[in-house]
């Protein structure tokens, strides 16, 4: 059964099996909003609060869209108010714990780098403008389809090909001058 069509239902008064959605994507917002908020505990927060409010908001859902659409733009609305809520909380500096990925047996000292330019990305990444981090979030993290955010942000597709260089480019110059490089 596809996302649509349990959410179909779920908006027909089949409740309990907003279950199937959460399974299938509750780890994939928490990241989602882990990258973007840098903390573990309000990114649970946000994640039950996207499926309370597709639980609200169910009877708004057309089946004719793309379930992974919808939800994220709930997502988004969640982030944006929890951003305005806590604006004046907002860490200058964001740190990250991130899980990096060790690949096969690869000596210490090239575990070590590697553990060490997932650290300098993500701090760059935590620099970036919060539409900027978004757009790579959701492109490049989340493997959305840039059309997929075009239809989510409202927007052209050439445009979410810009924005997406743009914070590309932004997110590059940043990484290399936290790692003491040049452009």
């Amino acid at each position: 059964m596809t996302d649509e069509d349990i959410m179909n239902k779920v908006s027909k008064g089949e409740v309990k099996i907003l279950a199937i959605l959460f399974e299938r994507y509750h780890v994939k917002l928490y990241n989602y909003f882990l990258r973007l908020t840098a903390d573990k505990g309000v990114s649970e927060d946000l994640t039950q609060d996207v499926f309370f409010r597709i639980l609200k908001y169910r009877n708004t859902y057309r089946h004719e869209s793309k379930f992974t659409t919808w939800m994220y733009q709930i997502g988004r609305n969640v982030h944006i108010d929890h951003l305005r809520k806590h604006k004046k909380e907002m860490p200058l500096e964001e740190t990250w714990e991130e899980e990096t990925a060790i690949y096969g047996d690869a000596p210490p000292e090239q575990k070590t780098q590697e553990e060490q330019d997932v650290m300098l990305l993500n701090r760059a990444l935590s620099r970036l403008t919060p539409s900027q981090k978004e757009i790579l979030v959701l492109s490049r993290y989340q493997g959305m389809k840039y059309q997929e955010i075009s239809q989510l942000m409202g927007c052209s597709l050439s445009t979410v090909k810009v924005q997406v260089h743009r914070a590309i480019k932004s997110l590059r110059q940043t990484y290399l001058s936290l790692r003491g490089g040049t452009a």
